[in-house]
């Protein structure tokens, strides 16, 4: 069939190819390890920001009383950071309805 030669020859280039595809590999695996890095740091906070979801709405009562009496914390206040409150509780809800209606799948 095939001359000695040929198959040393032909064995080679598979080491040099199988060489090649676990170089690639690798790269690829660090590449995606860098690229999953936000992902599970988005990961975790999003579980943090589950554990603390029942203190924050216990929080916003005395926080809604404190802005109630000081009129001059309210302008700044409100007109700044308090603005995008709704969106984020309809984000959040809307986060939590897809948590929950992945489970059910």
């Amino acid at each position: 069939m095939y001359p000695q030669r040929e198959l040393t020859a032909l064995a080679r280039r598979k080491a040099r190819l199988r060489h090649a595809i676990g170089l690639r590999r690798v790269a690829c695996a660090s590449s995606l390890a860098q690229l999953a890095r936000p992902v599970a740091w988005l990961d975790q906070t999003m579980a943090l920001a589950r554990k603390l979801e029942p203190y924050v709405f216990l929080a916003a009562v005395p926080l809604g009383l404190l802005l109630k009496r000081s009129p001059a914390a309210r302008p700044r206040l409100f007109g700044t950071r308090l603005r995008w409150v709704p969106a984020l509780v309809g984000v959040a809800r809307g986060l939590a309805g897809n948590r929950h209606s992945s489970r059910r799948v």
